[in-house]
C-alpha cells in the first residue's frame, strides 16, 4: 500500500509530491495534461499587492518555505527553474509616488518595498514618473519544472498520463483502492478541473482566465520585470513573456482576439520599439471568490483530501500550503481557518 496518491502534477502537485518524498513517503502521480494553467502561468513571485501596495496574505511565512524548498530541488534534479529577478512597478503619477513612499515606510512592507525611487530611463519604456523596485521576487520556469518533475516520477515508475477515473474509486475503512492500487491517502490537486470531480465540486471555485504572449523586441534590452497594469518578464534570446488579462466569464482554455488586443493596446502604452508576437496563450487559473485556497478533507471521507485555489500567486502558496497539508494529515496539526475548507461546509451547512 503507498501512502499518497496524487492527481495533479501542476504546482500544487508536485510540491505536494515532493514534501511527501522528502518525508519518506511512497506517492503516485495522475496527470493528463487536461489542465494546462501552471504550464502557462507567468511564473512571477512578489510579495506586495503591487495595485494597492499592501502586503500579500502570509508572504513572509510562504517565502521562508518556498525559497529553501525550490532549492532543494533544483540542486536534487541538477536543472535550474528558480530565477532571482527584480521588479520594477511603473508609478503613475505623483499621487502614486507618494502611496508607495508611504507603503515603504510601513514595517510589514518595509523588506518588501525599497525607499529609493530609480529614476533613470530604461530602453524603450515609457515612464515619466519613475519606478518603484520590489524586493524578494523572481520567477519560476514553471513548464521546465512539470516537465523535469514529470521526468524524475516516470524514471520511478511513480507517474501515469492517463486520464483519471473517479468512478474506479472504492473508499474503504483506512484506504482507498482505484483500479489496482491501494492508498492511504488520495490528494487531489487538479486545479480548474475540480468542477468534475465529484468529492470538491460543490466547493466554490470559480476560475479566472488569463491571456499572454510572448513577443520578440529585439531593441527592448530588459533584464528585469517592469510591471504596469501588464508586466514583461525577459526569457531570453530577445524574447519577453507579457500578461495577463483577467476574465472571468470564459472559462476556456483558447486565446481570444479581445484578449490579444487588450495586450497589445497595454503593451504599445508602456514600451516604444517594435515587437513581434511569437506566441499567444491562456488558461484558467483555480480562483475561489473569497481569495483564500481550499485546502483540507472531505466532510465524510477523512483520507480524500483537497489541494487547490491557489489562484495567481501559487508560486509562493503550493510549498506553503502544501506544507500544512502534509502536517494535517500525517500529524494531526489543524490547519489554519482560512485555508480550510471546512469554512465553506460550515456555511453550506454540511458540518
Amino acid at each position: 500500500m503507498i501512502d499518497f496518491i496524487i492527481v495533479g502534477n501542476g504546482l500544487a502537485g508536485i510540491c505536494f509530491a515532493e514534501i511527501a518524498i522528502q518525508n519518506n513517503k511512497s506517492v503516485y502521480v495522475f496527470d493528463d495534461n487536461s489542465q494546462p494553467s501552471s504550464k502557462i502561468a507567468g511564473g512571477l513571485y512578489n510579495p506586495v499587492v503591487l495595485k494597492r501596495f499592501s502586503e500579500v496574505w502570509k508572504a513572509k511565512e510562504q517565502l521562508e518555505i518556498a525559497f529553501p524548498f525550490y532549492k532543494s530541488i533544483e540542486e536534487k534534479l541538477s536543472f535550474t527553474f528558480d530565477y532571482k529577478i527584480p521588479i520594477y512597478r511603473r508609478l503613475a503619477s505623483v499621487e502614486e509616488q507618494n502611496n508607495w513612499f508611504q507603503a515603504a515606510d510601513k514595517p510589514n512592507l518595509s523588506g518588501f518595498l525599497s525607499s529609493n525611487l530609480i529614476t533613470e530611463k530604461l530602453t524603450n519604456i515609457e515612464s515619466s514618473f519613475g519606478f518603484g523596485e520590489v524586493l524578494e521576487t523572481g520567477y519560476l520556469d514553471i513548464a521546465t519544472l512539470i516537465k523535469n518533475y514529470s521526468d524524475y516520477l516516470l524514471s520511478l515508475n511513480l507517474y501515469s498520463s492517463e486520464r483519471f477515473e473517479y468512478d474506479k474509486i472504492k473508499i474503504e475503512e483506512g484506504y482507498i483502492e482505484y483500479k489496482n492500487s491501494k492508498a492511504k491517502h488520495i490528494i487531489f490537486a487538479e486545479g480548474f478541473g475540480l468542477h468534475s470531480n465529484p468529492f470538491f465540486n460543490n466547493l466554490p471555485l470559480d476560475g479566472t482566465k488569463g491571456e499572454l504572449l510572448i513577443i520578440k523586441a529585439l531593441n527592448l534590452q530588459l533584464d528585469l520585470v517592469v510591471k504596469s497594469n501588464i508586466f514583461i518578464l525577459p526569457i531570453g534570446n530577445d524574447l519577453y513573456k507579457v500578461g495577463a488579462t483577467y476574465d472571468w466569464k470564459d472559462k476556456t482554455n483558447n486565446p481570444t482576439e479581445e484578449g490579444k488586443k487588450e495586450l497589445v493596446e497595454n503593451l504599445k502604452d508602456l514600451i516604444t520599439c517594435d515587437f513581434e508576437i511569437i506566441k499567444h496563450f491562456a488558461g484558467v487559473r483555480p480562483t475561489v471568490k473569497d481569495r483564500r485556497p481550499l485546502v483540507g478533507s472531505h466532510h465524510k471521507y477523512k483520507n480524500v483530501h483537497v489541494l487547490n485555489g491557489l489562484g495567481t500567486r501559487g508560486v509562493m502558496l503550493a510549498p506553503y500550503l502544501s506544507t500544512q497539508l502534509f502536517k494535517n494529515i500525517e500529524g494531526n496539526i489543524p490547519l489554519e481557518n482560512e485555508i480550510n475548507i471546512q469554512r465553506i461546509y460550515k456555511k453550506m451547512n454540511i458540518i
